[in-house]
């Protein structure tokens, strides 16, 4: 279904002079499926394939007009260690395009897009694509280190006396697997158990957290059936059906979440299984231009990429309020204010951790002890907020969402009319992102 164009409130531009302008011409994304379903059998470069052909066949893309790829994953296939480069070539990119593999926790693909835009702006390349793949339904999962320090023994042994000798050694706990981890390498704690102390910090109940979970599938439900979410392109399984939209919306009622026990901080926690995103296979692309190049192809771009930061804070007490830092920086970085943003696309790791950054941003408390601004730069209304539904309705392949919410953010400016939008997420790490977007003269 193709978007109404409505015509944008005209404000000052953000171009620089001097400096590229960075557009957006196109993104498309895999439906995004509950981890275990449909995609079960695939890998992850089948994924990111769909995502680049998806792109080049809704824009008419010549295979060797592109100077560079750029993707993001977190968890990575061990056969496709640069799933950049294999996804490309299985695509039918040219040969001849470099291409490589990012990892930044769940902003990855927000790097490979912002890396983009630097070759772009820098002038070194005039077209990048740019995106993420995650795939839950399969990970590495290694041997113990001690039964991988007894095969790489084992490989180099030169005689059967040797050989076994090695074998001899092996005792039972060598055979429990090592799966990858969910948690801080730094703090050992889950982000899930993070976003439940969170929560706690900031005073937000579980009826907050499940009524915006509500809120999310809700909104998610009702862009699904608009026919909204038209980045999502079909995806032929193989040997299964083809694939026309994620299967993770699921508006249920107040009541049937209430029933749901605590999923991470037992038994009194209020993160649950219904207040969190869920694991997630899924795929992204964007196609990025120079100005001038998108313009002498014929093509009529969706949105400017402008200025962008990235920061960091303690990954123990303040791992998901990446949005709370990023969002004053970038803002004062562009000149602009709160008021002056149509859109907001803010990626919902939890309910919790939404609500939480929200009183935080709210707070001239907050903005003087941590931020080091005289006053708070305001929560986003709710009225300009994740309107086509989040991450915890649409789904969070770790690599793939910072490409959604670019394009989803541009996608609404074009339906609702705004000039600018702000996109922010917060990562693994204690790291976040916060970039505004804007609109197109359409």
């Amino acid at each position: 279904m193709s978007i109404t164009l409505v015509q944008p409130k005209t404000k000052k531009t953000l171009s620089k002079t001097g400096v590229k302008n960075v557009v957006l011409v196109e993104g498309v994304r895999t439906p995004f499926l509950l981890s275990g379903t449909a995609y079960n059998d695939l890998m992850p470069h089948d994924l990111a394939r769909a995502a680049f052909q998806g792109l080049l066949t809704r824009t008419s893309l010549p295979k060797d007009a592109v100077d560079y790829i750029i993707y993001g994953t977190v968890i990575q296939e061990v056969k496709t260690s640069n799933v950049a480069r294999e996804a490309a070539l299985g695509a039918g990119f040219s040969e001849k395009t470099p291409a490589h593999t990012v990892t930044m926790a769940c902003i990855s693909s927000n790097q490979a897009m912002t890396t983009g835009v630097g070759l772009i702006a820098s002038g070194q390349c005039d077209t990048v694509v740019a995106g993420g793949v995650e795939f839950m339904s399969d990970v590495p999962i290694r041997h113990s280190r001690k039964m991988r320090k007894t095969l790489l023994s084992l490989n180099k042994a030169k005689t059967m006396g040797q050989r076994l000798a090695l074998l001899g050694k092996l005792r039972l706990d060598f055979f429990a697997p090592e799966l990858p981890a969910v948690a801080e390498f730094s703090t050992s704690e889950t982000m899930g158990h993070s976003a439940d102390r969170l929560a706690a910090a900031f005073g937000v109940t579980r009826l907050e957290q499940d009524e915006f979970a509500l809120r999310s599938h809700t909104l998610a439900k009702k862009a699904q059936d608009a026919g909204l979410l038209s980045d999502v392109i079909k995806f032929k399984v193989p040997g299964r059906d083809t694939i026309t939209a994620d299967n993770g919306i699921r508006p249920s009622s107040m009541e049937q979440m209430g029933k749901l026990k605590a999923a991470f901080v037992k038994p009194h926690g209020t993160v649950t299984a219904a207040n969190s995103s869920f694991l997630t296979d899924g795929a992204s692309a964007v196609l990025l231009m120079s100005e001038e190049k998108a313009l002498a192809m014929g093509y009529k771009p969706k949105a400017y990429l402008r200025d962008f930061v990235y920061v960091s804070q303690d990954p123990k007490d303040q791992l998901l309020l990446g949005p709370t830092y990023g969002t004053p920086k970038v803002l004062e970085k562009s000149g602009l204010t709160m008021a002056d943003i149509d859109v907001f696309e803010f990626h919902e790791a939890f309910a919790g951790q939404i609500i939480a950054n929200m009183k935080a941003m709210d707070s001239d408390w907050f903005a003087q002890t941590y931020i080091g601004k005289k006053s708070k730069v305001g929560a986003p209304p709710m009225e300009k907020f994740n309107n086509w539904g989040g991450s915890l309705s649409l789904g969070h392949p770790f690599g793939a969402t910072g490409c959604r919410l670019v394009t989803t953010a541009a996608n609404r400016m074009i339906k609702e009319g705004g000039q600018y939008a702000v996109v922010a997420a917060c990562a693994a790490g204690g790291l976040g992102h916060a970039m505004i977007v804007e609109a197109y003269p359409q």
